[in-house]
């Protein structure tokens, strides 16, 4: 009984792989359920069992895309740390992801797609928006904890991964540029978090 069920994991497994190599090489239009059947080695039969459309491989593929990300993230805020300590290890591990060339080929793709699918772009975004939400999560802790100003934590989150994104992703998308250096992405946070502290950490009243 659990052979066979390995089996049908590893086809599935394959055909991932597979739609994944074909939408970075060729793009979401152009690619075909044939030739992600062809490549990875299973009958058209078998793709259309595991996914009813290309649609919902690409869905399958983004949610893979971003589950992988949360996983990198340790979004829990501790009230006894620093927070330029914890903010340093959440965007560290988003420089990281951002740095990934796999993960940049996969949203040139996903961008790609949703350009000419409303539907498809806004699928998109709702899962950009819940891969984010531990950032958020972090954010609104702080918040309650006293330690950080606003009333808005998705706002917040929002502004402060943006910064990054503006170096480290946006230009690496729409430009071709090269992914940052390792002393570049240092510099690159350390400014993010400089201006994020300066907008909305609360400072300890100290006694005279």
């Amino acid at each position: 009984m659990t052979a066979p069920q390995r089996l049908t994991d590893r086809k599935r497994e394959a055909i991932v792989s597979a739609a994944i190599s074909e939408f970075r090489e060729n793009g979401f239009e152009v690619t075909s359920m044939d030739k992600i059947a062809a490549t990875a080695g299973v009958s058209k039969r078998t793709v259309y069992n595991h996914f009813p459309s290309k649609e919902e491989l690409f869905a399958e593929i983004l949610h893979q895309l971003w589950a992988s990300t949360v996983a990198q993230l340790d979004v829990c805020y501790s009230s006894d740390r620093p927070l330029r300590e914890q903010l340093r290890g959440l965007l560290e591990a988003k420089m990281k992801m951002m740095s990934d060339n796999n993960f940049l080929d996969l949203a040139r793709v996903a961008i790609a797609a949703t350009i000419h699918s409303p539907e498809r772009a806004q699928d998109m975004v709702t899962r950009l928006s819940q891969r984010e939400e531990g950032f958020t999560q972090w954010v609104r802790a702080a918040q309650e904890d006293g330690r950080l100003s606003g009333n808005d934590p998705a706002f917040a989150a929002h502004q402060i991964q943006s910064l990054l994104k503006a170096f480290a992703f946006w230009p690496q998308i729409t430009l071709g540029q090269p992914t940052l250096d390792a002393a570049t992405q240092a510099s690159v946070i350390e400014s993010a978090i400089d201006l994020f502290l300066a907008g909305y950490e609360i400072k300890p009243i100290t006694q005279p």
